[in-house]
Formats: structure tokens, sequence, C-alpha cells
């Protein structure tokens, strides 16, 4: 009986793996095309240079995937239709090969720096938070965020320093229950927004007053535990003017689905005006109400109360809930 000729292996293999190497190059392409289009079933579009670039590690790893996936399974379903027994195969021994054993040792070696390169890449310039031109405080609280702009530099030099407010979800509780008509931000809006210039690098130092809590911007690829007692840093700089938002990324509690992140980029003269109405307003109501003289035109002041486990005495006192940078060995 004359049997099926089999296949060789190694040349199988070996074109196996030379269909991803374009697939490197390919991602890069289909990367920067959806960057053109917003889609529900993938990542926010990119607005900073670490986002864009964790979108590209993404799709990359993604389409790596994507490949392993179909040649595997095509070759487990090629085998199992076309090497059956029925049709005359016996098993073939692949027992202490060494072709195979080689094979499928470099292959996976190559695939994973291939992956890796580019992730270390991403990974170091997320983590250098060095040379910023405006140096930001975000304290979370339950359930609302704390800002406090601590430090310009350059052309931002005493702007906004010494600006501080609180930034509570905008939703009502009447929305929340049904009672009114649910917004179009639903659930994603604030009464203050934290506004920073286009193009300048934002360094954010994370803490919390309470529990741990995160604060992410998906578009702007920045994602950072804020810890009780401890000082982190993260840094975005973002490329286009508009509003983007986040949310706590951590469990922190019954509301924790309520204390969502808006970020509002502004050209630089913009902001200047901004920083300068939010100083006059500083300078008229003091510090008592940081949160009062920080609420956007057209909407009214929110109460100056704050939960029991934030303090109502703006932001010095914020800073002194928690341990300075170097004590605190963040």
């Amino acid at each position: 009986m004359n049997r099926p000729h089999h296949p060789p292996l190694f040349p199988a293999l070996a074109g196996a793996a030379g269909l991803l190497l374009p697939a490197v190059s390919f991602a890069q392409d289909a990367a920067g095309s959806a960057y053109q289009a917003t889609s529900k079933f993938n990542l926010q579009p990119p607005v900073s240079d670490i986002a864009n670039q964790i979108y590209d590690l993404h799709t990359l790893v993604l389409i790596f995937c994507a490949v392993i996936f179909v040649l595997v399974f095509g070759m487990m379903f090629y085998a199992i239709i076309y090497h059956r027994k029925s049709a005359g195969h016996q098993p073939a021994q692949f027992h202490e090969n060494t072709t195979v054993e080689i094979v499928w040792t470099v292959v996976p070696f190559v695939i994973l720096i291939l992956m890796a390169w580019p992730a270390t890449k991403t990974v170091i310039a997320m983590k250098d938070t060095s040379s910023p031109d405006l140096t930001i405080k975000a304290t979370g609280y339950q359930w609302k965020w704390g800002y406090d702009y601590l430090k310009g530099e350059g052309d931002l030099k005493d702007i906004a320093d010494g600006i501080a407010f609180y930034s509570t979800i905008a939703t009502t509780y009447e929305e929340r229950t049904n009672v009114k008509p649910k917004a179009a931000d639903y659930l994603l809006d604030v009464d203050n927004r934290l506004v920073v210039p286009v193009g300048k690098k934002v360094r954010i130092l994370t803490t919390a007053n309470d529990v741990l809590h995160a604060w992410w911007v998906p578009a702007l690829g920045v994602k950072q535990d804020a810890i009780p007692g401890f000082i982190r840093d993260t840094w975005f700089k973002a490329d286009t003017i508009g509003v983007f938002r986040g949310v706590c990324a951590e469990l922190c509690g019954k509301e924790h689905g309520f204390m969502p992140i808006v970020v509002e980029v502004k050209s630089v003269e913009d902001f200047r005006a901004w920083a300068a109405e939010r100083q006059k307003a500083r300078t008229a109501g003091g510090a008592a109400a940081p949160a009062a003289a920080s609420a956007p035109a057209g909407q009214a002041a929110p109460s100056a109360a704050v939960p029991a486990s934030a303090p109502a005495t703006g932001a010095a006192a914020r800073a002194a809930a928690v341990p300075a940078r170097g004590a605190a060995g963040g």
C-alpha cells in the first residue's frame, strides 16, 4: 500500500517562522492607519508619544498571536485531516530529534526578542520623568481626586504654582438612579478638570489619602497607582488639544466607579489665561476653599465640604498628609 509522502518538518517550520518577520513591519503600517479611526473594539486613539508606542506594541503582539494561532491550528487540522490513520499513515517519531529541539527553542526565542526589544524601549521611556515642564500632585480620596500644581519650569515658571482644587464626579445621584435622564458623559465627567498645556511634559506625582487608587488616562498612555504614604510619579506630553477621560483603575471601595479623571489639554496661551484666572480667584478667595476658587465658568462652585477622610484645608493640608518624596522613598 502506497503511503502519502510526509512533508519535511524543518522546511515547514522554517517557513512558518519566516512568515513572522514581515509581520513586524506590517504591524507598524496597520497601527498607523488605525490611529485615524475610533473603534469600540480597539484602544483609544493615542494622543501622546508613549500612548502611540503602547498602541504599536498592542498591534504588534496581536499580529504575532494571530499568526501563531493560524499556523498552529492550521498545521494541527492539516495533520488531523490528511495524516489520519484511516488514510494509511503511521505516527512519525521525533523522540530526541536534534532538529526539532533546535527549531522549537530558536523560533520562540526569536519571537520573544522581537516583542521584548520595542517593549523594553517603551517601558524605559515611560519611567523617564526627568526635566518636566510642569509638576502636578494627584491625590486619591474616597472618592474624588485632589490636584496641586506644584512647580512650573521654563516658560511655565510660576504660572500655575499653588493652584489646588478637588475634582468630583459631575454625574448627579438622580442620574444614577434614573430619576433624571443621563448626560452624554455619564459617569465620565467632573466638576473641575485637570488643565494642562499641549506639547509640554507634565509630571504627575500620585499618592492617596486613605486606600489604594490608580490614576489612569488611556489616551495619554499614563497609569500609575496612588499609594497612601508614598509618592510615585509618571508623565505624559499631550500632542493634541482636547478633553481626555480616564478613571480610577484600582478597586478603592463602594464608589470606586464614581471617581473619573478628566484632563483638558489647552494651548499654552489658553493655559496661561486659565492659570491667571485661577490665581486671581485663589488670591481673592484665599486657601480655605480651593475647590470653590477653581470651579469652571458656568458651573456652580462645589461644596467646600469633603469626605471625613479628606482634609478640608486645601493644598497645604493635602501635602502634609503624605511624607516628602525623599522620606517616603517613593
